[in-house]
């Protein structure tokens, strides 16, 4: 009993020991909010929509809607906010459990 105990512990501590060591890059979700500029089938993140030289045939959608639609990013504003980050593993699969909002999230 004491020795699984010990085991138990010992992998829970390496665990969070590789958790907050090691990073791994996290991604906007498909779900995560774009405009598509359907002129010149593009998307625009929210944050670079003020700069983006758009028409007036747009759409609020998604990431997988712009995938579908084979769209490619408006301008490197958006390439930029919609990058991948590096994060700690712990921080990334709280991320992906809904525990801590990304910065996409307030799209």
């Amino acid at each position: 009993m004491k020795k699984g105990l010990l085991i138990v512990g010992i992998l829970l501590i390496g665990l969070i020991v590789v958790g907050f060591t090691f990073e791994k890059e996290t991604k906007p979700k498909d779900d995560t909010r774009l405009i598509l500029e359907h002129t010149y089938k593009t998307y625009i993140a929210p944050p670079c929509f003020e700069d983006a030289d758009a028409t007036n045939y747009l759409e609020d959608s998604d990431i997988e809607m712009a995938k579908q639609l084979e769209y490619e990013p408006n301008d490197t504003c958006t390439e930029e906010e919609l990058a991948p980050i590096k994060e700690k593993i712990i921080v990334s699969f709280l991320h992906d459990l809904g525990i801590l909002k990304t910065e996409w999230a307030n799209w």
